[in-house]
């Protein structure tokens, strides 16, 4: 019986598979992120002067429906936006006169809050936007701004001869 026994051992460890190699996990990819933008997309230039491009952004800006007016900077040539949840700043800034660009000439771009280029859809959208409706926009601000000179010389007219009067 003993012997009976021995041999199921025997034969029983016999059966017994070994155990696998541990398996190595599969290395995973390294994904790197994508750089940053060296451009704008959407970015474009206007023929007009930088203040009239600014002064006619500005009042798009503000009857746009989803628009967030945060704020402004004349001196810097440039607004603070939000459009559709994304914070950015929109500038205008002059092009130097050359051989290829011999009339006045504003570019319109996009940054970060950061001052980097900025690659997002909701901007690329507004940029386009903007550069749609800037040169009907850009006649309105300017002949708001003729009346408005008219007004003011109108106005000193007016001062000068009641002057005239009184002496």
């Amino acid at each position: 019986m003993r012997l009976v026994l021995l041999l199921l051992l025997v034969v029983l460890a016999g059966c017994r598979t070994a155990t696998p190699p541990p398996v190595a996990p599969e290395p995973t990819p390294v994904v790197e992120p994508p750089p940053p933008p060296t451009t704008t997309r959407g970015e474009f230039l206007i023929e007009a002067d930088k203040l009239d491009t600014w002064n006619a952004i500005g009042q798009i800006a503000v009857r746009t429906p989803g628009v967030e007016y945060e704020g402004r900077a004349q001196m810097l040539d440039l607004y603070v936006l939000r459009y559709r949840g994304v914070g950015f700043m929109v500038l205008t800034k002059a092009v130097p006169h050359s051989e290829t660009i011999p009339r006045l000439t504003t570019r319109v771009t996009a940054t970060t809050r950061g001052g980097q280029p900025i690659d997002d859809d909701a901007v690329a959208e507004l940029l386009v936007l903007f550069q749609q409706a800037l040169p009907a926009e850009i006649d309105s601000v300017r002949a708001r701004q003729a009346a408005e000179k008219a007004e003011k010389a109108a106005a000193g007219k007016k001062v000068k001869k009641k002057k005239k009067k009184k002496s």
